[in-house]
């Protein structure tokens, strides 16, 4: 597989987080020669909140892990995820896989399957076999280590290219608290979340319910803000786990929220840096709008249309495209206020090209690998950013071969 010319140099050196190990296995749910499970398990005590798809069709493992948010963090915890297959639309059985799972993983570990959250990621519609997995779980239990994340990454890999990671660390009262998260996700991004699992791990000491906060608010100015193609998946998943060994409580810390964000703005960057296919990394900028509704409809109507997706990926400055994205957004516009700038250049303003434009200049900045759409309505203050792609012929070729 070729990596995204968009891609990381490597993986980033994610830190221990103390009161979390991890292990990966090759249980072969789809995909043969490679990890496609991977196991964590979390300390006494751990706090774990999330945020998940909003799909009609979400899977039976996301259901599941909704059921049991805000659950007695008195015990222990585990966090099992496959890749290969998404049990999801497999009606009763998927129910099944995810009991037989949550058991198995309970009875090795010694905790209540109400404390075990899974995952599934791949292919919609077909039975998962979930014997595959169960049969790896002691293997998983006996290899735990601390230091085994980017294995875990690995593990949960569907289409994407290369797996991702993110961390901070603050200090608060002299004493570190530390963040490490990876991610997964590639194609099928759009919000609500997005075909993503994420997973996030801190030593602070924090309440489900603060923590349950800070994921959702952030979740929507990171996550939310993000698409490849504008398609929603039915397994969406962030996971954020505090196991509060570093015995630092973080109730009300603003720099903690500002850690935990950059974390998930980082992995969230990383899932469109690997959109299937991406060769263009593009941010949509909007400002001027009526609120922050419609500014987010016009970055949203930008950032999703094929026209202006495959107009970056040709390399043609064809700003036309984004006036007409404008239009259909359903976002309040006057011809006469717009204005539109492509990086530093102003291509059109006073709804018309802009005077002093030049096809050559905009035409050379549109080959650079990073791109910035800026539009400027020129109506209020509400602004919104977005991150997205191009759309090429590989976007095309991964998904009319994905079950090949």
């Amino acid at each position: 597989m070729t990596i995204s010319p968009l891609a990381p140099a490597k993986f980033p050196d994610l830190p221990e987080i103390a009161g979390v190990t991890f292990a990966s296995a090759a249980a072969g749910v789809r995909y043969a020669g490679r990890t496609d499970v991977m196991m964590a398990c979390l300390t006494e005590g751990t706090a774990i909140a999330g945020v998940f798809t909003r799909s009609a069709t979400r899977s039976a493992n996301v259901l599941d892990c909704q059921a049991k948010l805000g659950s007695d963090p008195s015990g222990r915890a585990a966090i099992i995820v496959n890749s290969g297959n998404s049990n999801a639309f497999t009606g009763k059985h998927g129910d099944e896989s995810v009991a037989a799972i949550c058991a198995a993983v309970g009875a090795t570990l010694s905790l209540d399957p109400s404390r075990v959250f899974t995952a599934s990621t791949g292919v919609i519609g077909e039975q998962l076999p979930h014997d595959r997995i169960t049969a790896k779980i002691a293997e998983l239990a006996a290899n735990q280590s601390a230091a085994s994340i980017e294995n875990a990454a690995r593990a949960i890999m569907t289409t994407d290219t290369f797996p991702k990671g993110a961390t901070a660390t603050i200090n608060v009262g002299g004493k570190p608290v530390k963040i490490a998260g990876i991610a997964k996700g590639s194609g099928m991004i759009a919000p609500d979340m997005a075909t993503m699992l994420v997973y996030i791990f801190t030593d602070a000491k924090i309440s489900q319910a603060d923590l349950q906060e800070i994921i959702s608010s952030e979740n929507d100015k990171t996550f939310n803000c993000i698409t490849v193609d504008s398609d929603t998946s039915t397994s969406d998943s962030l996971v954020a786990a505090a196991t509060g060994a570093s015995g630092v409580d973080v109730t009300g810390n603003s720099d903690f929220v500002d850690a935990m964000h950059a974390v998930m703005l980082d992995l969230a960057l990383q899932v469109v840096r690997d959109g299937e296919g991406a060769t263009k990394f593009v941010t949509v900028d909007v400002t001027g709008a009526a609120d922050a509704r419609d500014a987010r409809k016009v970055a949203m109507a930008i950032a999703n249309s094929p026209l202006v997706k495959t107009a970056i990926a040709g390399e043609d400055a064809n700003w036309g495209r984004v006036v007409m994205a404008v239009g259909k957004s359903g976002a309040a516009a006057e011809r006469d206020l717009l204005s539109i700038r492509f990086g530093d250049i102003l291509v059109a303003e006073n709804g018309w090209r802009a005077p002093d434009y030049s096809e050559e200049a905009t035409s050379a900045y549109m080959k650079n690998q990073e791109l910035a759409i800026a539009v400027d309505l020129g109506l209020g203050a509400g602004a919104s950013t977005v991150w997205t792609c191009d759309l090429t012929h590989g976007y095309i070729d991964i998904n009319a071969d994905y079950r090949s």
